[in-house]
């Protein structure tokens, strides 16, 4: 239903020139102030992608986001101490 994707934080030098990363990816959010821009792309073609954009004059270097990867269910190894009180 929903492609897989993969999120890439992109440390740049000027933010003008950053909004043209909109026609490798999606781009999340940009930072203003710490220069970075956190941008979406297909994962079939990040690999691809993350070449294309290292080419560029302004990237100064690229992150993987690691959060999909990262276990979001949670599993509670205490006893619920509402029991005792009886509620």
């Amino acid at each position: 239903m929903f492609a897989e994707r993969t999120g890439f934080i992109i440390w740049v030098s000027d933010l003008k020139a950053a909004r043209n990363l909109e026609k490798y990816g999606t781009v999340h959010y940009i930072s203003r102030r710490m220069h970075y821009v956190v941008m979406y792309v297909n994962a079939e073609r990040a690999e691809d992608t993350m070449k294309n954009v290292k080419r560029l004059s302004y990237v100064r270097k690229i992150e993987r986001s690691y959060r999909n990867e990262i276990k979001t269910e949670y599993a509670s190894k205490t006893l619920d101490k509402t029991s005792f009180y009886g509620i």
